[in-house]
């Protein structure tokens, strides 16, 4: 019994992330190195990025791939984690990006820049993309 209840816990650390469709859309907001980080909901607070070091959008290692994400609010511990988006475009090249969430959004909404890699220049005209969103370990951001 012992080592089928050890099997079960470890079985619950061991689940694989799930990927889930998402919408993406792009703010030229997110594309500015500049802009300080008490602009976004990843502001301060305890899980906040200024309380983390880092100052401006430009300061964080994934810089200009970041971005707002659903469910994300003021102190979230969704701050400053990492996403893996993968997109196919219209002619089915394959692109996929990581992404640090600094903002709260309905959509992931990332930087211009960013969503131009993701959807290698495809996406503008439409606006919008579907996605596959993957929440991965914060060192595929370079956190």
């Amino acid at each position: 019994m012992k080592l089928s209840s050890a099997v079960a816990l470890l079985s619950v650390f061991a689940l694989p992330a799930f990927a889930t469709q998402v919408s993406v859309t792009y703010d030229n907001f997110y594309d500015n190195s500049a802009t300080s980080l008490s602009q976004v909901a990843c502001s301060n607070g305890a899980n906040g990025l200024l309380t983390k070091g880092y100052t401006t959008f430009g300061s964080l290692p994934s810089f200009p791939n970041i971005g707002g994400i659903p469910n994300l609010t003021w102190n979230s511990a969704l701050c400053g984690t990492c996403w893996n988006l993968q997109y196919t475009t219209p002619t089915g090249t394959h692109e996929s990006i990581y992404i640090t969430a600094v903002d709260a959004a309905y959509t992931f909404n990332l930087s211009l820049e960013a969503f131009n890699k993701l959807t290698d220049n495809t996406g503008v005209a439409a606006g919008k993309v579907t996605a596959t969103a993957t929440q991965v370990a914060t060192s595929f951001c370079g956190m």
